[in-house]
């Protein structure tokens, strides 16, 4: 899958054809299958009464009619909201109603399973950057704690489909497990395969300038010392798969060519520019993950 000897990369929905409809939507799943992507990515998160609930954001203000912090809301309450019209594109009646939008893993598990072929799963493990000097501490303080029921809960749901850490197979869809936490990634690693799990990286250029807490941290600060880890355990052969960002690939080129080289999987995000596609796969990149899969497949042929 070496686009420098040839091959097309796999290409990944990111949050499902998210260009076209609102972001972790049945509707933008869907059309991921109908764009032929090769996979699809998914954000994972906890509701009120610990359901696995597909949002990128802490709270639902950007996504939906609704608002306040995800985490305090019951799956039934998230479901009264509408997580579609803020993108303004029409919904075909056989990608569901309005209420029929928000997805938890169960149901995105469900829309795979009908895709007729073999189908990729990239879950992330969402895990925010604290931003306030006591919102660190608390999440230091929760880290330290080993708290990994997000993950736990997850190999929950894919074990009741027959998911196996050794092909890490449910049916036909092939999944892999991502975070830009660590820990989340060494904890996974006990007992899955590195080659299903994806260390995420972002590039981290300018420091922040919010105040600093009792130990000298800011947000950036501890994201730059996050994502050393992160690169740590890709040198380390922990995770299989590295999955930098756009700006990361653009900012340490060499270091991305380096793990192609390695053997190391490399799955890039999101990849919307047909540029920054081709520069990746000069670098031996195997996966691009995109807002418009069909699209830029359409353009990498051309």
């Amino acid at each position: 899958m070496d686009y420098r000897g040839g091959m097309m990369p796999l290409i990944y929905a990111h949050r499902g054809s998210s260009a076209h409809f609102a972001e972790h939507t049945r509707a933008a799943y869907l059309q991921a299958i109908a764009d032929g992507a090769d996979g699809v990515e998914c954000d994972l998160q906890l509701s009120a009464d610990g359901e696995l609930v597909l949002l990128h954001d802490e709270t639902v203000d950007r996504t939906s009619n609704g608002s306040g912090p995800l985490a305090q809301q019951t799956l039934a309450q998230l479901q009264e909201l509408d997580f579609c019209s803020w993108k303004d594109a029409t919904v075909p009646l056989q990608y569901g109603s309005v209420r029929e939008q928000l997805l938890t893993l169960e149901a995105l598990l469900d829309i795979l399973s009908g895709a007729g072929r073999q189908i990729g799963l990239a879950i992330e493990f969402k895990y925010a950057i604290p931003q306030a000097p006591a919102d660190r501490a608390a999440a230091r303080d929760k880290t330290s704690a080993g708290d990994r029921s997000l993950e736990e809960r997850t190999l929950q749901v894919l074990r009741a489909r027959g998911w196996q850490p050794e092909d890490s197979r449910a049916g036909n869809i092939v999944v892999s497990f991502m975070s830009f936490n660590p820990d989340s990634m060494r904890h996974l690693a006990a007992t899955i395969p590195g080659r299903s799990l994806c260390a995420l990286l972002e590039d981290v250029a300018v420091e922040d300038d919010l105040a600093e807490d009792a130990d000298g941290d800011t947000p950036a600060a501890m994201l730059r010392s996050i994502m050393a880890a992160g690169e740590r355990l890709i040198d380390d052969a922990v995770t299989g798969l590295a999955g930098p960002g756009v700006a990361y690939v653009r900012a340490h080129p060499d270091r991305v060519r380096h793990w192609a080289d390695a053997g190391t999987r490399l799955r890039i995000w999101t990849v919307n520019d047909t540029q920054d596609a081709r520069f990746c796969l000069s670098l031996g990149v195997h996966e691009l993950t995109t807002d418009a899969p069909a699209g830029l497949r359409a353009a990498l042929t051309r």
